[in-house]
């Protein structure tokens, strides 16, 4: 067996790790438009958490709802059992967006620092995380550091990219 595979997934694990991932990229890229609209404007830290868990919990929602009429329009029947929990587990890391913005606002209601500021962080906290996922793509791509740097780099311009559309927008 060629030893560069030997940490790669089966297909089916592969599959759902891969759609687990591909949700909490986009769940990033939201939570970045939705933290850096909140620092324009004129809300408060228990405002501020409320929009962010609840949107968090909005696409958990949505995304359950998606998966199940698909499911339900392809196989003719409500996912139960091992493909309701493999929808649970895929759509988890919609809720887990929420928990890095959560614990800067609060810090903000303990007057650590200022509302705006822990906003404008938690996008900033998003932007590297998407390029940390970029370049450990890139390094999983066995592309070298170059490479790796080149799709974190990428991966991070998308996320400046939200933040600025939505700073311009001004909201």
């Amino acid at each position: 067996m060629d030893d560069r595979l030997a940490d790669v997934p089966s297909g089916a694990e592969a599959g759902v790790l891969a759609d687990r991932l591909k949700e909490r990229i986009y769940a990033t890229i939201t939570m970045i438009a939705v933290v850096v609209g909140l620092s324009f404007g004129e809300v408060s830290a228990l405002g501020a958490v409320a929009t962010v868990l609840t949107t968090a919990l909005g696409l958990w929602l949505a995304a359950l709802v998606a998966d199940q009429q698909a499911h339900r329009t392809v196989h003719r029947h409500l996912a139960t059992g091992h493909e309701l929990r493999r929808m649970l587990y895929v759509s988890s890391p919609l809720l887990s967006c929420a928990a890095g913005p959560s614990v800067l606002i609060a810090l903000a209601a303990l007057d650590v620092l200022t509302l705006r500021t822990a906003l404008l962080a938690a996008a900033g906290v998003c932007v590297v995380s998407l390029f940390l996922w970029g370049c450990v793509g890139g390094l999983r791509m066995r592309g070298g550091a170059l490479a790796a740097l080149v799709a974190g780099l990428a991966d991070a311009a998308i996320g400046v990219a939200v933040a600025l559309v939505k700073a311009a927008a001004g909201h």
